[in-house]
This record gives C-alpha cells, sequence and structure tokens, in this order.
C-alpha cells in the first residue's frame, strides 16, 4: 500500500510539471509585433513581414496596419482561425476602442479605411498558421462577414510559425 501511494504521489506531482503554462498570460508589456498590409499597383495585398514567428507562452500585440486602404470595397480582411484557437486572447484595439476578450474569440478584422488594429494575446500551442488577407466579401459579391478565402477575389496567404 505505501508503495503504490508513494507512486501514485509521484504521478500526481509529474502531471502538474507537465500542465503547467510556458508563460504568464498576463505578462506586461507585450512585445510587439508589426504586419503592414499595403496594396500592390495590381489591386493585390502585400504583406509585411511575408512570415511571422513567435514563441509559446510569450505576450504578444499584433499591430495591424492598412495605410492605403481608399474604401469599404478596396479594403482588406484579415483572418488567422486556427492561430486565434490556439491563443489565449486578452485585448483587441481599433482606434481608442479596447475590447477586452479575455479569452474569447472573434472572425475577422476588416480594414475598410486608413488605420490600425492591435490583438493582444499569447500563442499556447505551437505550430504552423494560416494569415489569410484578402478582399472583404462585399467586394467580390459575397455575403457581409462571409469567412474564408475569397476564391474570386485577390488575396494573399502567409503564415504564422509558433515554436
Amino acid at each position: 500500500m505505501r508503495k503504490f501511494l508513494t507512486t501514485f504521489i509521484l504521478i500526481v506531482s509529474q502531471s502538474f510539471v507537465y500542465s503547467e503554462s510556458l508563460g504568464n498570460l498576463a505578462q506586461y508589456p507585450p512585445m510587439g509585433v508589426d504586419l503592414t498590409i499595403s496594396t500592390t499597383q495590381e489591386g493585390f495585398p502585400s504583406l509585411t513581414p511575408s512570415e511571422i514567428s513567435l514563441n509559446t507562452g510569450q505576450y504578444y500585440r499584433l499591430n495591424i496596419n492598412c495605410p492605403d486602404v481608399k474604401d469599404d470595397l478596396s479594403g482588406w480582411r484579415i483572418e488567422m482561425p486556427d492561430l486565434l484557437r490556439n491563443s489565449h486572447l486578452r485585448l483587441v484595439t481599433v482606434g481608442d476602442i479596447e475590447i477586452h476578450l479575455q479569452g474569447l474569440s472573434f472572425n475577422a478584422i476588416e480594414c475598410d479605411e486608413i488605420g490600425k488594429a492591435h490583438v493582444s494575446f499569447v500563442p499556447i500551442k505551437p505550430g504552423s498558421y494560416q494569415l489569410y488577407v484578402g478582399n472583404v466579401p462585399s467586394a467580390v459579391r459575397r455575403p457581409i462577414g462571409e469567412a474564408g478565402i475569397q476564391e474570386k477575389g485577390k488575396f494573399v496567404l502567409s503564415r504564422f510559425i509558433v515554436n
């Protein structure tokens, strides 16, 4: 019985060690990561940088900059559903408006005028996650808010690499 109890305690204590977070989900300040989405002469989105590397457990603020959008139909829709599902979301800021998510999620950000948006999050699972930037759905005669790649539109695919 004593051997069983010792083994049980050892197994339980090891499971606590392995279940710890790789970072402090409330650590401040977040590390800034800039993503600029500009428009090429051909009308396609162009991303700088073209790929973003992140570390599990690090608190980030993704600064999305849309410097040359002219109107609703020339705007860009940014989707990163797999990264969002595998991160602890903290805050979304558009202009001076802050939305405190505290783990909840959202589907997309649309830049339909010149401006910036910020997403604060902690990646919690390593992997390679797709980043989609393309036409807003209404620009290609699709329902407003429709998610996913707008095949008939102009878009670019990139990646978040989380280590």
